[in-house]
């Protein structure tokens, strides 16, 4: 009997070290990087380096949308995709509040900022 239990053990400890690995390749936006995910910010590049410019109705679309998960969106804020853009990270921190979106995470720590 202990014969067939050391493969059966062997083969659970595959799954388990396989699943695991699985879940924990998913970051903060799920599948995709950060970086990947900023293109879909591509609206909101004038918004995000200037706190007086206006934001676009495509750009808060898009800032719902991926706030949905407010990790998801401080990564993309925060991301290289999005600095190499221009976009200030102080700046962009504003977007979900000058779209005056309502159930925006508010008083969220997004690495060194709290969006507003």
């Amino acid at each position: 009997m202990t014969h067939h239990f050391v493969p059966s053990l062997v083969l659970l400890l595959i799954i388990c070290v396989t699943g695991f690995t699985a879940v924990n390749a998913a970051g903060e936006c799920g599948r995709k990087s950060p970086d990947q995910e900023a293109f879909k910010l591509a609206p909101c590049a004038m918004a995000a380096q200037d706190e007086n410019a206006p934001v676009s109705d495509r750009c808060c679309a898009a800032i719902k949308e991926i706030g949905q998960n407010p990790s998801c969106l401080c990564a993309v804020m925060l991301s290289k995709t999005a600095q190499s853009t221009g976009a200030k990270p102080q700046v962009s921190i504003t977007i979900p509040k000058r779209c005056n979106i309502v159930d925006r995470p508010v008083g969220y720590k997004c690495g060194a900022y709290t969006l507003p």
